[in-house]
């Protein structure tokens, strides 16, 4: 029968409903889940062999649990889709407070109107969307927002003594009696509201002021945290720590393709952007690969981390970006040019904490210095290693063999004669490919390692040769107003004039 025609007590005992705790009900469909093969967090990359076994190892043994890592790495999101693995519909004493189980109440409320009623007692059905609680922990955030205190206005208005348990007004963790309850950052929260948690943690009942309550709540307790050094503002007292059963720890994704696959997910790209702008391969890798370098750069705080947050908005900017052109030349169709990725900076420099070396750099240089060092790891990836030409070059022990090996020599030969190449960041597709046929021995390269490249991604591929030699310092790369400026590296620092050089490998490009 539909379980919703099920409106009283006297029915739900006959239909022979069994009252189960929220943890067990959790435990029960992950059980079913895991027998049935299917993913009990949809949507969830790169945890399947780290977070989400653990996850699912803790809902098994019935523990709270605390997610610990840094910023953007789907902490909140674990916890909110935890709620799918809960029974889709649960019977409540109708109208109480605290979700009350029609078979167990522990609310005066209801305890009063099924005595009063018995099997009459009427009955409604909460969806499992509105069992889920949260609440960011802040340090203004009081005891009785939490848990509840004595209000009196409702003291006044049901004309009742401070001394009834019917002027309680309960806070939000009572409120989700039978459910999830999620606490974000808890860190934030002051140690004496997180010693007041104590008791609901390992006792799983709550009190308020004076009252003897003894009010044992049915809640999945999930809380988030960064690690404790994370910041100066508090850390997680210790006996909090010793009451949460299972400590999860999170982490960003581990290799390229998980994070490709992530942005590929989350990215708010619109329709119409869709059907205008075609992204390579090429250029989401280099995107990607901007965000595994921040990781890892000296003047990048890896104690805040660096969000998958990031990639996303800056894939979304590379789009925008290339929308824009065309908007701007009347271009029905285009691709994101690696001149384009200057747009990304603003996600960069938003989504890194620098430490004091880094702070000193400025946020726009370092931000300029990672894009280059993604490129410099991308570039062999499609290309031969310009270092090893380099090495040849220096030591001047290259035979004519190895000097005809050297398939940079055309371009950079060009470059040598005192050739110049501006590549402007709105100009239209077919003016700067023009432009870039304008390089010796550019085209020829490029066709000799991607044979069946058509022309517009031949172009994109040789634009990504001019960035990546001058990430390798074999020519200059210089951002002038609107246009990317390339030339001879000897010749670019006899005559820097007014625009300076940053610091990236063995030299610094002005950005």
């Amino acid at each position: 029968m539909d379980i919703k025609n099920i409106t009283t007590l006297g029915q739900l005992k006959k239909a022979g409903y069994k009252s189960k705790t929220v943890k067990e009900e959790i435990r029960r469909n992950l059980i079913v889940k895991l027998k049935q093969k299917e993913t009990s967090f949809n949507g969830i990359i790169g945890y399947e062999d780290s977070v989400i076994p653990d996850t699912e190892r803790a809902l098994l043994s019935k523990h709270n649990i605390l997610f610990l890592g840094l910023r953007g790495q789907a902490k909140t999101r674990m916890a909110r889709m935890m709620t799918g693995l809960m029974d889709e519909y649960i019977p409540v004493v109708l109208g109480s407070e605290l979700n009350d189980d029609p078979l167990n109440p522990i609310s005066k409320y209801a305890k009063l109107l099924i005595a009063e009623k018995g099997d009459s007692t009427p009955i409604e059905w909460l969806h499992r969307s509105e069992r889920y609680g949260e609440k960011l922990a802040t340090p203004d955030v009081s005891v009785a927002d939490l848990i509840g205190d004595i209000d009196p206005i409702k003291a006044a208005n049901l004309k009742l003594s401070f001394a009834d348990e019917g002027v309680i007004h309960y806070g939000i963790i009572p409120r989700s009696n039978r459910g999830i309850f999620v606490i974000n950052e808890i860190p934030d929260l002051q140690a004496r509201i997180q010693v007041s948690l104590f008791n609901i943690l390992e006792e799983g009942d709550i009190q308020i002021r004076g009252f003897k309550l003894r009010m044992p709540l049915d809640i999945l307790f999930v809380f988030t945290a960064n690690p404790e050094d994370y910041t100066n503002r508090g850390s997680i007292v210790t006996p909090l720590k010793d009451r949460i059963e299972s400590q999860i720890l999170t982490h960003y994704p581990k290799t390229l393709e998980t994070s490709l696959a992530i942005t590929e997910q989350e990215a708010a790209i619109h329709e119409e952007q869709k059907d205008i702008v075609n992204v390579s391969d090429l250029v989401k890798r280099l995107i990607e690969q901007v965000a595994f370098e921040a990781r890892s750069n000296e003047y990048v705080d890896k104690k805040s981390g660096v969000s998958a947050r990031l990639t996303i908005s800056a894939f979304e900017n590379a789009v925008s970006a290339a929308e824009r052109r065309a908007i701007v030349n009347g271009d029905a169709k285009t691709q994101v040019w690696i001149s384009d990725l200057t747009g990304i900076i603003p996600s960069i420099t938003g989504k890194i904490e620098l430490v004091y070396e880094g702070e000193q750099e400025g946020p726009y240089q370092v931000a300029m210095n990672l894009l280059d060092k993604a490129l410099r790891s991308q570039f062999v990836q499609f290309f031969p290693n310009p270092e090893s030409f380099k090495k040849r070059r220096s030591t001047g022990k290259e035979s004519m063999k190895e000097k005809e090996e050297d398939p940079y020599k055309p371009i950079t030969r060009w470059f040598d004669a005192g050739n110049t190449l501006d590549i402007f960041f709105n100009v239209t597709d077919k003016e700067k490919i023009m432009r870039l046929y304008k390089v010796d021995g550019l085209q020829p390269l490029v066709k000799k390692y991607f044979p069946k490249a058509n022309e517009l991604q031949a172009a994109l591929l040789m634009e990504f040769v001019l960035h990546g030699l001058a990430a390798y310092s074999l020519i200059s790369k210089k951002i002038i107003d609107n246009k990317v400026e390339f030339k001879d590296l000897i010749g670019s620092m006899m005559n820097m004039g007014p625009t300076t050089f940053g610091q990236e490998e063995d030299f610094d490009f002005d950005s």
